[in-house]
């Protein structure tokens, strides 16, 4: 998370339309990708929030994420020429995971999530802190006749995640049977509203795209319906243990522009027979050459926790970087993401050692996800 360090940049942070709820349940604030965004609530913290997705339903305030649209004649085509994945893959309706590579170097500027509405009709939500950036890529390759529109503050996004999630959101009126990356229009109590059912958590669970306007009654609603269901407001500490279980990547940490997709083992997000896209040249040359470092886990065998930025090593030798740690709630041990190099070659159980503070902890390399994924 982005540190800040004055008061007066402080000021500068965006508050989500949701902030004065958060306040209300004891929210605990850190700034993350330009926002003042809930990290933990009282009365629950990161481990109690976590169970809850685990095992029950929490609800996560994420309307820090950005919102793009992009519409005109050939906007998909327009869209799928530009990211990477292939939306030809995909029909209207449905949702897909895809990267905006940078052309000359093949990093990662961003992972994003391409909802398709129509063949002139694409709405992208991005990472906070990207968004503009991949906007303004995005205008400037765009033909005449497709508008590129941020639309970041319009919306707000609620993740309503875990076992429970669909008979929460049914006991509203909400659609749920649709697909894994599948979404469905709705209304809430007269508010118009996008369900997808997608997440960032493993388990079942929904986002539901919101007018930033109605955001307070539609998460009013969701916890005078969640009694039933022990519906608990979670933050994005418990947010990150949650996808570090899954070992799915933090942009910034585990894909950035100095991390390519080949390199993240995102490579399943890349439409590789498509005639273009951002940075295909080189993505195919370095899938063709081997990556000289790639994405693996870690897993601790002590009591001892990983954190972003501790050096790997094999015997004397250091042979890669944590970029993502933390404490498994669920394992109740230390799990990472690291990139290691490929030369040594390391196999799944090897034994490595992080260094942490200057102590060396055994870790064995691990493929994840390290929990058992309820999404398939």
């Amino acid at each position: 998370m982005t540190e800040v360090t004055s008061d007066a940049a402080a000021t500068r942070l965006r508050r989500s339309p949701l902030h004065e709820r958060h306040t209300a349940l004891g929210a605990k604030f850190a700034p993350f990708g330009g926002w003042e965004m809930p990290l933990e609530y009282a009365g629950g913290g990161v481990l109690k929030e976590h169970t809850a997705v685990r095992t029950g339903v929490g609800v996560f305030d994420v309307s820090h994420l950005g919102k793009a649209r992009i519409t005109g004649p050939g906007a998909a085509g327009f869209v799928n020429a530009c990211l990477t994945n292939d939306l030809g893959r995909i029909a209207v309706g449905q949702a897909q995971y895809t990267l905006c590579c940078d052309d000359a170097t093949g990093g990662v500027v961003d992972d994003i999530i391409a909802y398709l509405h129509a063949d002139d009709h694409v709405f992208l939500i991005p990472n906070a802190a990207n968004t503009a950036e991949v906007v303004r890529r995005l205008r400037a390759a765009a033909p005449t006749g497709v508008e590129v529109s941020d639309e970041h503050g319009a919306y707000a996004v609620l993740a309503v995640q875990g076992p429970r999630s669909a008979e929460l959101l049914g006991a509203l009126g909400l659609p749920t049977e649709h697909g894994y990356m599948s979404f469905s229009t709705a209304t809430l109590d007269g508010v118009g509203l996008t369900v997808c059912r997608t997440g960032y958590t493993g388990e079942l669970g929904y986002e539901l795209v919101v007018p930033a306007a109605h955001a307070v009654a539609v998460w009013d609603a969701l916890f005078a319906a969640g009694e039933p269901y022990e519906l608990r407001a979670c933050g994005l500490a418990a947010r990150d243990t949650l996808r570090t279980e899954m070992g799915y990547p933090l942009h910034g940490q585990d894909l950035s522009p100095d991390i390519t997709p080949v390199q993240g083992r995102s490579g399943w997000a890349v439409g590789w027979d498509k005639p273009a896209f951002w940075g295909r040249d080189v993505l195919l040359a370095e899938k063709a050459a081997g990556p000289r470092r790639t994405l693996r886990g870690l897993a601790a065998v002590d009591r001892a926790i990983p954190r972003p930025g501790m050096a790997v090593y094999a015997g004397d030798t250091r042979v890669g970087t944590v970029t993502s740690g933390t404490f498994s709630p669920t394992r109740k041990q230390g799990i990472a993401l690291a990139l290691l190099d490929t030369d040594p070659k390391l196999a799944d159980g090897d034994v490595v050692e992080v260094d942490i503070r200057g102590r060396r902890a055994q870790m064995t390399v691990a493929r994840p996800p390290f929990v058992t994924p309820s999404v398939r």
